[in-house]
């Protein structure tokens, strides 16, 4: 979602689609419902992570990751973007608190699709996934990634420790203390801009009104019961789904498929690990 990083302290709309898509997030106190509208976490995940970051007029944002393997996390390019963001080098995994809790490991490397390129507010980003492999295992469960994304309709979920306030202000945002989620839809790719959803972009509407992932939810997953009614990693939290300047909360948001990018994902582990 993010074209390029706004350093003034009031953000137009289009600088703030821009901040998104980076998946910033400036720390403050309290815990509100939201991802924006979502609601507190109903349960542990013990798969999801953050990836603290910063950058100019942002020095304590965040993005969300999933753990795909014992020493492996999936996030959004734009999360590990040196044009964009600083990682503070650390990932936390498996906490339902941003700033506490879980298992702290430092990132050992990282690694993005060589097919990324930002959308520059004027389309979507293009193959907006990437790895991060931690410098020691953990022993928290990860998620398996789904073989396929449900067909539009299906019930899926998003989850994140971005802003509960939508708001084009750096000074108005509010981020929560404890992991926000909320229940969405696949979306039909009709349901966002042309040219937004595709193979490996997927579009998905909120089931609440005036809710979807904001500022400091990008690169955490979006899940859909598999098997067993066991949770599967379906998306990455990416950008909105239309262009223009738009409120997160006015939704459609669109996720890179994880699905589509497994064999990316397992050729990179196998090579890395």
């Amino acid at each position: 979602m993010l074209s390029h990083l706004p350093v003034r302290r009031r953000l137009t709309r289009a600088a703030t689609v821009s901040v998104l898509a980076a998946g910033l997030a400036v720390a403050t106190a309290g815990s509100a419902g939201a991802i924006v509208n979502g609601t507190d976490a109903t349960q542990r995940y013990a798969f999801m992570a953050s990836v603290p970051v910063s950058a100019p007029g942002l020095p304590d944002g965040v993005c969300g990751a999933s753990l795909i393997d014992a020493r492996w996390v999936l996030t959004a390019a734009h999360c590990v973007d040196p044009n964009l963001v600083a990682p503070a080098g650390t990932v936390r995994i498996g906490s339902g608190e941003r700033k506490t809790g879980g298992t702290v490991r430092g990132i050992g490397a990282t690694f993005t699709h060589p097919g990324y390129r930002q959308g520059g507010g004027a389309g979507p980003n293009v193959d907006d996934v990437a790895l991060i492999r931690l410098d020691r295992p953990v022993g928290e469960r990860p998620i398996r990634i789904a073989d396929r994304p449900g067909v539009p309709g299906t019930p899926t979920r998003l989850l994140g420790f971005g802003t509960v306030v939508d708001t084009g202000e750096l000074g108005g945002l509010r981020f929560p203390d404890r992991l926000q989620q909320l229940d969405t839809r696949r979306a039909a790719g009709s349901e966002c801009d042309p040219g937004y959803a595709g193979p490996t972009r997927l579009c998905t509407v909120s089931l609440t009104p005036g809710a979807m992932a904001c500022f400091g939810d990008s690169g955490g997953p979006q899940i859909q019961r598999g098997r067993g009614g066991r949770w599967e990693l379906v998306g990455v939290t990416s950008g909105p789904g239309v262009g223009g300047h738009v409120p997160c909360s006015s939704g459609p948001g669109l996720y890179s498929s994880a699905p589509a990018y497994a064999d990316w994902i397992r050729a990179t582990i196998r090579a890395n690990g």
